[in-house]
C-alpha cells in the first residue's frame, strides 16, 4: 500500500478516467468502491492491501483465512521453512478462492524460503507473522525496518527487551502494528471490561487468570530431519537444537505444535493463553502501558499461587478455577466471569448491561483483521497496538522469571527492570545468534 496522499491520487485519477469515458465504455462497479449485496464493501483495486505471510503452519492457515474473509486483502508472498506446509497453504488459499469468487481470479503465490526475501518486495504493504514465538522480535523488527506494516501473532515477544525492542523500531519507522490479541475484538470480552471500568462490581479485590503451566527446557531426543525442512532456519537465532516433531508435527497431524511448551521456544501456557487472558485483565485495570509492581512466586504459604500486586493494591493470580481459559473479576459489590464466548455476572443483570453514552468506553473494534487494515489505511494505532501487546507479553514473561527463581520480584514498569536484582534482570533478554542481532 502506498501512502495516504499516493492512494487518494490513484483513487482520483480512476474516478476522473470514469467520467471522462461515460457513453465510451461501463466501468465496473469495484473500481469505484461501495457495497454490495451480501454487505462487503467493494474495494477499489488501488485500496486492497497487499500482505505477506511469514510462517505458514497451522496458525497461519487460519489467519489466512481470516484475512481473506475481510475482502480487502491479497496474499501477495508467503515464507516457510518447511515446504509441505507451504504447499498446504496454498492449497487452501486457492481453494478459498475456489468457495468465494468474489474475492476476485486466484494468481500463483511466491514462496521464500527465507523470509528477507520477502521483506525486500516492494509490493507488499505489511507482513503477518505466525512463526513461533522465538522468531516474533527478529523478524518484527526487520519488517519495520523494511518499511511494512506488521501483524504479528501473540504471544508478542518471548523476552522484555525483545518486546521493547520491537516498540522501539514501530515507532521509528511509522509503522502500524497489529498483536494478535484478538479478544480485544470480541464482544463478551469488551463488556467485561467497561463493566470493570465503569465499577458496576465495585473496587476490584482481586483477579483469577486461569491458564496452564509455565515452560519447561527443552529435552526431547532427536529425530531425522524431514525432507523439506530447513532446520537451521526454523532455529534462526537460536543456539542448535535437535529435531523432533513435536515442535514441527508433519502435516499428516493437524495440531498446534509443541514447541510453545519449551522455554527455548515459547512460554508455556503462561504466555500462550496468558496473553489472552492476561491481556484482559491488563485492559480492564487500564494498565495497557504500565504493569504490576511485585511479583510473588508460590511459597505454599502467604501466596499458594504466581501473585501480581499492582501500586492500587489489587492482586492478580495465576490460579486455576472452575473455568479454564478465563478470568476471574471479584469486586467489593460483585463478580465478573469471562472466557471465549461466555460471560457470567452477579449480579446476573450486568452480562446486558447497556453502558451509557456518557460512560467509560474501551476501543471498539469488531473484527480484529479488518481494525488492523483499517489502521493502515488511516495510519492510526488498532485496537491491540505494539505498546500493549509488549505490555501483556511483559506480564507473562516476569511471572515466567518469578516461577523459575522462585522468590519474590519488584518491578518497575516505567524502567521495565527489576529493582536491585542483576540475576532477574539478566533474564530480560536472551542471547541471538550474530546473524540475527537486533538492537535491544
Amino acid at each position: 500500500m502506498k501512502k495516504k496522499s499516493i492512494n487518494k491520487g490513484r483513487r482520483s485519477f480512476v474516478k476522473q478516467s470514469a467520467m471522462a469515458l461515460t457513453g465510451l465504455m461501463i466501468i465496473p462497479r469495484f473500481v469505484l468502491g461501495g457495497q454490495r449485496s451480501n454487505g462487503y464493501r467493494y474495494i477499489p483495486p488501488s485500496d486492497i492491501i497487499s500482505l505477506g505471510f511469514i510462517g505458514c503452519g497451522k496458525q497461519g492457515r487460519g489467519l489466512s483465512n481470516s484475512f481473506l474473509n475481510t475482502r480487502e486483502i491479497r496474499i501477495a508472498a508467503i515464507s516457510e521453512v518447511y515446504k509441505d506446509k507451504a504447499q498446504l497453504i496454498l492449497e487452501k488459499i486457492k481453494t478459498n478462492y475456489e468457495n468465494n469468487k468474489d474475492l476476485g481470479a486466484y494468481s500463483e503465490i511466491p514462496v521464500y524460503n527465507d523470509f528477507r526475501e520477502l521483506l525486500a518486495r516492494k509490493d507488499i504493504d505489511a507482513v503477518v507473522i505466525a512463526t513461533p514465538d522465538h522468531w516474533h522480535g527478529v523478524i518484527a523488527v526487520k519488517a519495520a525496518e523494511a518499511g511494512k506494516d506488521i501483524y504479528c501473532e501473540k504471544p508478542m515477544s518471548l523476552t522484555v527487551k525483545e518486546g521493547r525492542a520491537m516498540v522501539n523500531a514501530t515507532r521509528k519507522y511509522n509503522r502500524v502494528f497489529q498483536t494478535g490479541n484478538m479478544q480485544r475484538s470480541w464482544k463478551e470480552f469488551r463488556q467485561a471490561v467497561e463493566l470493570v471500568r465503569n465499577g458496576y462490581i465495585g473496587k476490584i479485590k482481586n483477579i483469577k487468570v486461569s491458564v496452564g503451566p509455565p515452560p519447561i527446557p527443552y529435552t526431547l531426543p532427536g529425530q531425522p530431519i524431514p525432507d523439506g525442512l530447513d532446520w537451521k532456519l526454523w532455529l534462526g537465532p537460536n543456539e542448535y537444537k535437535p529435531f523432533n516433531e513435536e515442535l514441527a508435527p508433519p502435516i499428516t497431524k493437524d495440531v498446534f505444535p509443541n514447541w510453545r511448551l519449551y522455554k527455548e521456544f515459547g512460554g508455556g501456557m503462561v504466555t500462550d493463553w496468558g496473553a489472552h487472558m492476561f491481556d484482559i485483565a491488563q485492559w480492564a485495570l487500564d494498565m495497557d502501558n504500565s504493569g504490576p509492581i511485585k511479583i510473588y512466586a508460590p511459597d505454599g504459604k502467604d501466596h499458594p499461587f504466581l501473585t501480581y500486586q499492582y501500586k492500587n493494591g489489587t492482586l492478580m493470580t495465576h490460579e486455576p478455577w472452575e473455568w479454564s481459559n478465563a478470568v476471574l473479576f471479584t469486586g467489593t459489590e460483585g463478580e465478573i466471569k469471562v472466557a471465549r464466548r461466555k460471560l457470567e455476572t452477579t449480579p446476573a443483570t450486568l452480562v446486558d448491561k447497556v453502558i451509557g453514552e456518557n460512560e467509560k468506553h474501551v476501543y471498539l473494534s469488531e473484527n480484529h483483521y479488518k481494525d488492523f487494515l483499517n489502521a493502515m489505511r488511516k495510519r492510526t494505532k488498532p485496537v491491540s497496538d505494539v505498546e500493549i501487546g509488549h505490555r501483556t507479553a511483559s506480564v507473562c514473561n516476569i511471572g515466567n522469571i518469578a516461577y523459575e527463581l522462585n522468590r519474590p520480584l519488584e518491578w518497575n514498569p516505567k524502567k521495565e527492570s527489576f529493582k536491585n536484582d542483576a540475576q532477574a534482570n539478566a533474564m530480560l533478554g536472551r542471547p541471538l545468534l550474530d546473524e540475527w542481532k537486533i538492537k535491544l
